[in-house]
């Protein structure tokens, strides 16, 4: 018969085993959820990528001296399709989100614009859109909150380091973003 302390040793050994087991499939479905909303927020800003060219299409006759806006979309939409991460991805949904600013408020100043109701439809479409963006946002800074809590607290941090695991990025605005752009004509 083999001696007591042996069994205990064994069972602390299991026991720590499954610990570690258990705290890597936790880290990497953490992981996995924010991935995941990070796509749900790409979704969004595809969604975006694709109204704008309709809705400049539908306002390009009656603007076509704001040449200069509709070349910064497309550059800034261009962008969008080379950037490869989240971090530069949400740099320039941030760029795009500036050149579609310029767009609305020189929108606003041809009130027939208002009247046409392709631009209407159009512009009803892009504020969903804009709020689903925000909520996929939240969404997507909540997931990486609680994964940074997970990877960074005590015991998990050496063992997410040891597999790793790091610190995601939140997304933030751009420096400025909280200022509306100014446009003159």
């Amino acid at each position: 018969m083999k001696s007591p302390t042996l069994w205990i040793a064994a069972g602390l050994v299991l026991l720590g085993g499954f610990y570690v087991g258990s705290v890597y499939n936790g880290l990497v479905a953490s992981n996995e959820g924010v991935d995941t909303q990070w796509a749900q927020v790409e979704s969004q800003y595809q969604r975006r990528l694709d109204l704008v060219p309709n809705l400049v299409n539908s306002v390009k006759g009656i603007m076509a001296q704001e040449q200069e806006v509709f070349n910064a979309l497309a550059e800034a939409r261009t962008r969008y399709g080379d950037a490869v991460g989240p971090e530069s991805r949400a740099q320039a949904a941030n760029e795009f989100d500036s050149a579609f600013a310029r767009l609305l408020v020189i929108m606003e100043n041809y009130p027939q614009l208002r009247s046409v109701e392709t631009v209407q439809s159009l512009m009803a479409e892009l504020a969903g859109t804009e709020n689903r963006i925000a909520v996929e946002r939240m969404r997507y800074n909540e997931l990486v909150r609680a994964y940074n809590v997970s990877v960074k607290t005590f015991p998990r941090t050496f063992l997410a380091s040891m597999f790793g695991f790091g610190p995601r990025t939140m997304y933030e605005a751009d420096l400025g973003a909280e200022i509306a752009p100014e446009v003159q004509l």
